[in-house]
């Protein structure tokens, strides 16, 4: 997979990073919705993140 064309992520306002690995759609879908969710519940101090 080569990505999108540099041209195109020069013009880009703004990017997102989950790592240096390159993931399928569907999971990345996944892990931004889970940390999403974990930021979410954090400052609404939820006891997601704790035991």
């Amino acid at each position: 997979a080569q990505g999108l064309a540099p041209e195109l992520r020069a013009r880009a306002q703004w990017s997102l990073s989950l790592g240096a690995m390159i993931w399928p759609h569907m999971l990345a879908r996944a892990m931004l919705s889970e940390q999403i969710y974990r930021a979410v519940t954090i400052l609404a101090n939820h006891p997601y993140h704790r035991a």
